[in-house]
């Protein structure tokens, strides 16, 4: 039986027998190896009996390849570790040439060559921890809302409907490309297309999320979410993955503690499970800051920033108020913001920031938006001018979750997408949710690169996804 490194390491005996398998992390004096599995951060080192071992084998003991070790599990003697394995025997499962092998210790490659070896990058100290840390937010999501009797709902990836009004959608259809069926207008027929109508890949699993929370009364979906933005920033993807609860009978406040209480939850499961993993990257993430003046320095380290945000409330404040901390501030009044700031315009990026990062110090909750730049199916408050939308905008990266009170009442929702040029028709059963016992229901998505950015402290959302999508890029 494999015993994986991270259970030897944790092991306070040792004299006892083992097999292990894993990379070749580096090989010195012919005689110590230092193995990894993936398991953990950290490596293993293995002892051989170099003057007795065949040389034909030492030589293929090189950075990246694959062995199996049998030995026995001794105290170290010498310093870095607590234990060590006596290798009995080592067998190479898969060759590497270390000429040809790109992740050589003596060459610390950039987080931007990485990218384009993103096959090979898992390998990597830093991949390891962002990756393992994934997973644990990923579990930690699932056991959040299970342990809240929500019900995770599988919602489509192929759908019909445009939850956002972006238009920024990837079709899907079987369709020749070279010569589409056409309408006696001339336009390309989807009739005679795989679902007979123009398909697209999903923005959010929102609107069906819905369907499901009027009769199971609170249900998630977590799942992966398309948008083709040609964007080339770093903080966007074209193929993401959306965390979207619904729930039924919650209003704004509601939607908000909750969505404090969850974020708090998985933030918290990540610094008591992968503490190993968040050492380094704080560790990691502070050499990067070296190189930064002084000003655009964190005040806290990645470990103290997400213990911040475990252990105080999030602020709460309206747009309104918003803008008029923004139009105080002296960026404002120094003209160094690039984007307007007055009512009816949206928040951007450099503002969100401002008040996460600058002001308040801490997560924000903006409520209570203008309607005119918000989707159709926030509730439209009494002031018939701002819907029952929040954001939470969090250190570093600005939105991390965008949510509302959904418009439960059936004849304000059918205006505000007359207003907004949604086709009634094409969303019947959207509206039937309203016709047949409508009830006040919120609901909020998480966009889980960038929760992952957040926790881990990488700063471009391409290197907290395994194989990123991107414009112009969709390798692997």
């Amino acid at each position: 039986m494999r015993t994986k490194i991270k259970a030897i390491l944790l092991n306070e005996q040792t004299d006892y027998e083992v097999t292990i398998k894993g990379w070749v992390r580096s090989f010195r004096n012919n005689q110590f190896i230092a193995l990894n599995d993936g398991s953990t951060l950290n490596n293993l080192q293995i002892v051989i009996d170099f003057a007795h071992a065949d040389e034909s084998l030492l030589k293929r003991i090189t950075t990246g390849a694959a062995l199996e070790i049998k030995g026995t599990v001794i105290a170290s003697q010498g310093k870095g570790q607590r234990v060590e394995v006596k290798a009995a025997s080592v067998t190479v499962l898969g060759d590497c040439s270390g000429e040809e092998y790109p992740l050589q210790l003596k060459n610390r490659p950039s987080l931007e060559y990485l990218r384009e070896i993103a096959h090979l990058r898992f390998r990597t100290n830093t991949f390891g921890a962002v990756f393992r840390v994934r997973h644990s937010l990923a579990y930690a999501i699932h056991r959040f809302f299970n342990e809240k009797g929500f019900v995770y709902l599988h919602t489509p990836i192929i759908t019909a409907s445009d939850a956002e009004g972006a238009g920024e959608m990837f079709r899907v259809s079987t369709l020749s490309p070279e010569n589409p069926p056409r309408t006696e207008e001339g336009a390309i027929d989807y009739k005679e297309d795989f679902f007979g109508r123009a398909t697209n890949l999903t923005v959010s699993g929102q609107l069906e999320a819905e369907l499901g929370a009027m009769s199971l009364g609170e249900v998630y979906t977590f799942g992966p979410t398309f948008r083709a933005e040609n964007s080339n920033t770093a903080r966007h993807l074209a193929e993401f993955w959306m965390v979207e609860p619904e729930v039924a009978f919650n209003d704004l406040k509601d939607n908000m503690d909750l969505a404090e209480e969850f974020i708090q939850y998985i933030i918290g499961y990540a610094l008591e499970h992968n503490r190993e993993d968040l050492e380094f990257l704080t560790q990691r993430l502070a050499e990067e800051e070296k190189a930064k003046p002084q000003a655009e320095r964190s005040e806290m380290s990645l470990i103290e920033k997400l213990e911040f945000v475990l252990n105080n409330k999030f602020e709460r404040i309206t747009y309104t108020e918003a803008i008029d901390i923004l139009l105080q501030s002296k960026p404002y009044k120094k003209k160094q913001f690039q984007y307007e700031v007055q009512w009816g315009a949206d928040l951007q990026s450099e503002h969100e920031r401002y008040l996460v990062e600058k002001h308040f110090k801490k997560p924000v909750i903006v409520t209570d938006y203008p309607k005119e730049f918000k989707s159709f199916y926030m509730r439209l408050n009494d002031d018939g001018k701002t819907v029952a939308a929040m954001d939470i905008l969090a250190p570093g990266i600005g939105e991390i979750v965008g949510g509302s009170q959904r418009e439960e009442r059936l004849d304000k929702l059918q205006q505000r997408m007359e207003d907004m040029h949604i086709p009634a028709e094409e969303m019947y059963w959207y509206l039937d949710s309203r016709r047949f016992g409508t009830a006040p229901h919120a609901g909020f998505g998480l966009g889980f690169e960038r929760m992952v950015l957040f926790v881990t402290g990488m700063t471009n959302i391409r290197d907290v996804i395994p194989f990123p999508r991107t414009p112009k890029n969709a390798d692997f």
